[in-house]
């Protein structure tokens, strides 16, 4: 079987300072698709880059100065040369064969992004809760969910390249909700937004993340991105 038959995946990974990197990486290089880039950003981190030395020769590494998830997540999409992109936090974890089942259904259904279930871990790699994705009987419950929280785990999803093409980058200047506020796009811009419902993806919970340590700006940060674009999902509600 050709390459034509597996079409390149980048795998952009946003690195600031997290001791679980090597293990994310390490989940990324052992996937079961054969035609995979590994683009590890790291966002100015001044700890555990040391933790990517053994895999040097198989990632394409670039530094940047600090600037958030982000604009560490464009850069990657900025370098990447796969037909589809995926997104993994560096305390998240992908099983062996993520990329390989995701990209058949997004060929099989020509599907321009996707996102899966998952499992929640904790610092140990201990499975803490199973199967967490909220599944949504329509689009109209999944649109009138975004109003209160993100249902799309950023560390399940993949994108094709004509998505960002089509609506843009990440907006930097969002210190938290970056992938909120992108998904919102998605759906305005009425892009079909297919889940798989299978558990393709482990999820890291543990006290040194930003959702734990910033919560409050978390919360803050969502209720404006949510207000700011509230006329036009009430919009969209009203034609589902």
């Amino acid at each position: 079987m050709t390459k034509d038959h597996f079409p390149l995946v980048s795998v952009i990974i946003p690195f600031y300072n997290c001791p679980y990197i090597d293990q994310s990486v390490a989940s990324v290089l052992n996937q079961t698709y054969p035609n995979i880039e590994v683009i590890v950003v790291d966002d100015g981190s001044t700890m555990h880059q040391h933790k990517l030395d053994p895999f040097r020769s198989r990632i394409r590494y670039f530094g940047k100065a600090n600037g958030g998830t982000g604009s560490a997540l464009n850069y990657g999409m900025g370098v990447a040369n796969g037909k589809y992109m995926a997104w993994l936090s560096s305390d998240d974890l992908m099983y062996p064969h993520k990329v390989a089942r995701q990209v058949a259904f997004m060929e099989e259904h020509q599907a321009p992004i996707s996102c899966t279930d998952f499992h929640l871990i904790n610092a140990n790699n201990d499975i803490t809760m199973s199967a967490l994705a909220v599944k949504f009987p329509s689009l109209r419950k999944l649109i009138e969910a975004l109003f209160t929280f993100c249902p799309i785990n950023g560390s399940t999803v993949m994108m094709n390249r004509s998505i960002p093409e089509r609506i843009g980058y990440f907006n930097e200047s969002l210190a938290c909700t970056q992938d909120y506020e992108y998904w919102l796009r998605v759906h305005l811009n009425r892009i079909d937004f297919y889940f798989i419902n299978e558990v393709l993806t482990l999820y890291r919970w543990h006290d040194g993340m930003g959702s734990v340590q910033k919560k409050a700006a978390v919360d803050y940060e969502f209720n404006l991105v949510r207000d700011s674009y509230a006329p036009q999902l009430n919009a969209l509600l009203n034609v589902l």
